[in-house]
């Protein structure tokens, strides 16, 4: 037999089913009895904290270790053994772009060069000069810094380190001794000796730190930005960890700063729409601190901008309008010498998306051994790393469908053999 579908339905519950609702006895205005206790006030637990880092000079010991193993000698001894020869002259400036797309096509990606380096999503990489092994590290949005030996080849080869209680925005093998490596995080300036295997403290500021440069190729003096806008700049042959002077550029915020290649004295800085040259002379005199020349064009937030590695003839810059640009900066040296302030316009736009919402900021890199070419990570699919010419002409993608399948907003590139390194944000390298 059928039933009609309302003889199923569930009848309603009897009012006098129902239990009685509560009522404020506040509302009610009736005095709680007295012989009930009243309630603690109610506290919120409070969230467990990771433990900060120490000031002052750390061990080079890596993370949930109380002493250094084997296994992190076997990668420190590596490092300074790498660090006791000096790498031969790149070829700077290659003109044959023909010759130059081929070494491109020859690099390729393999599984076993893939590691989880870091625990977080990659904020900054370095590469190591040597032209035997390939060390690489990185730093995450925790503070932390990892050290991975490719040329190892086995599991061992990468460690981590905690130098860092926050982003590590930046770093940088230094330019004479690559025995040292200089990382930047919010709040400090260190340099990782691995002849003495501590983690020196060089500048503590309580101002967020977001970048920084090298100043002279001694590596003594560096150029560094605050998110807030400032720049500082730093002496690591003055006793403590104060900046030897801070001046306000004008600019609501500074991402990165980046020293010109050949005019030392001239360095770059790029904020929240602005992208200025200014000269390191003059910042200490609060009138004459003004930018040399402005680039302008930008209608969003810039990530970054770099002079081109030889001459330094080039800037590129990517914006948050998804844009990357190329500033010919011969009109930019010809400013420089005669000082005076002006504009400078872009000479070649291209569209590229370079929107992430959990990712680090794409950031567009010049190879060391090509003076006309540049990097940048991609979103689009397949995932791929893009090269292009300073003319705006795509000339390579880096990509495996097997092996590559994360977009790499962070990027670095070896500075005399043919290779790539691209970091994403689980904290995975991919070595090409």
């Amino acid at each position: 037999t059928l039933r009609c579908s309302r003889c199923s339905r569930n009848k309603p519950k009897k009012v006098e089913d129902e239990p009685a609702r509560r009522r404020s006895m506040r509302l009610l205005r009736v005095e709680p009895p007295l012989d009930i206790p009243l309630l603690d006030t109610f506290v919120r637990p409070e969230a467990e904290e990771y433990p900060q880092v120490p000031d002052g000079p750390l061990p080079m010991v890596p993370e949930n270790q109380t002493e250094s193993s084997k296994r992190t000698e076997a990668l420190l001894s590596t490092w300074m053994r790498i660090s006791e020869v000096k790498a031969d002259d790149a070829e700077w400036g290659t003109p044959d772009i023909k010759r130059y797309q081929e070494s491109l096509s020859s690099m390729v990606l393999k599984e076993e060069n893939i590691r989880k380096v870091v625990k977080s999503r990659v904020c900054s990489m370095a590469i190591h000069p040597s032209e035997s092994t390939v060390l690489v590290a990185a730093g995450d949005k925790f503070g932390h810094v990892g050290l991975w030996n490719v040329s190892c080849g086995t599991e061992e080869g990468a460690h981590v380190f905690i130098p860092h209680n926050f982003n590590v925005n930046c770093m940088h093998f230094s330019p004479c001794n690559p025995a040292h490596l200089l990382s930047l995080s919010n709040d400090a300036l260190r340099c990782g000796d691995v002849t003495r295997a501590v983690f020196d403290e060089i500048c503590k500021s309580e101002e967020d730190l977001s970048c920084f440069d090298f100043l002279e190729e001694n590596a003594c003096t560096a150029i560094v930005s605050h998110w807030s806008g400032p720049v500082a700049v730093v002496d690591r042959r003055t006793p403590g960890v104060s900046s030897e002077l801070s001046v306000d550029i004008g600019f609501r915020r500074t991402r990165t700063v980046h020293v010109h290649p050949v005019n030392k004295q001239y360095f770059l800085a790029a904020g929240s729409v602005d992208v200025c040259v200014f000269d390191v002379r003059y910042l200490r005199n609060a009138k004459e601190n003004k930018p040399l020349s402005s680039l302008t064009g930008h209608t969003k937030s810039v990530a970054s901008a770099y002079f081109s590695p030889v001459t330094g003839n080039r800037v590129v810059t990517v914006c948050a309008d998804d844009r990357l640009r190329i500033f010919k900066s011969k009109n930019i040296q010809v400013l420089l010498i005669f000082k005076k302030q002006t504009k400078s316009k872009p000479t070649k736009t291209a569209s590229q998306n370079l929107a992430g919402r959990w990712l680090t900021r794409f950031r567009a890199i010049w190879d060391p051994k090509q003076e006309h070419c540049f990097l940048v990570g991609s979103m689009a699919q397949p995932r791929q790393i893009e090269v292009f010419q300073d003319t705006g002409k795509l000339l390579h993608t880096f990509r495996s469908v097997d092996c590559l399948g994360s977009v790499c907003s962070i990027n670095v590139v070896h500075p005399s053999q043919n290779i790539l390194v691209g970091g994403n944000s689980s904290g995975r390298l991919h070595v090409f």
